[in-house]
């Protein structure tokens, strides 16, 4: 049986989103990282089935993350409570379906649904290794999104529900949590005037 393909923003296929506020949110569905392949057990111990699928979550943030400040943190702390809303809905409804579906705390690094395992997980190294974003360390890890700079807070749901599941599931979510699909861009085309 063929694997299918992974839904990731490196491949063109995101699912981009816009929140109620004019902030972006990108979501991307992939295969899991070699690390997470490899240390499954290690990372969330009560998992019996291999991870399928890794939904990776980027919400734009208002300000650039890379210092320790104020307004930064509590910036951090509005996007983490905003992901984990969404991500225990995502998590909940896939789990009414028969899928295995955990998420990660940002902050720890642990699994909210399951028992923590002896090594956390890094939502930073896990954008890196399966989008390629670059990451600059401080005191702490932050990624640089291709269009927000450091304004981007990453965080992660696993599953092991196909893509087209995931995705669906993901969709209907995000607009009861007031994430609206972003309307694509129009390409105008003028054509000259002896080419119509």
């Amino acid at each position: 049986m063929a694997n299918p393909q992974p839904v990731s923003v490196r491949h063109g296929l995101p699912i981009h989103l816009v929140a109620d506020n004019g902030q972006e949110v990108q979501i991307s569905v992939n295969r899991p990282s070699l690390f997470m392949v490899q240390n499954l057990e290690r990372v969330i111990p009560d998992w019996n089935l291999p991870v399928l699928w890794v939904a990776i979550v980027l919400q734009q943030a208002r300000y650039q993350l890379a210092e320790s400040t104020p307004h930064v943190e509590r910036e951090k702390e509005r996007l983490r409570e905003k992901f984990m809303r969404f991500g225990f809905d995502v998590a909940f409804n896939l789990r009414d379906r028969g899928f295995l579906s955990d998420l990660i705390d940002p902050r720890t690094g642990y699994p909210l649904l399951s028992r923590p395992g002896e090594i956390r997980h890094d939502d930073t190294a896990v954008v890196k290794a399966l989008l390629g974003f670059p990451v600059t360390t401080n005191q702490c890890s932050v990624l640089t999104h291709p269009s927000w700079g450091t304004a981007v807070y990453p965080s992660t749901l696993f599953a092991s529900a196909s893509p087209r599941i995931m995705k669906s599931v993901l969709k209907n979510v995000a607009v009861l949590h007031g994430w609206k699909l972003a309307k694509p861009a129009v390409e105008l085309s003028i054509a000259a005037p002896g080419n119509r």
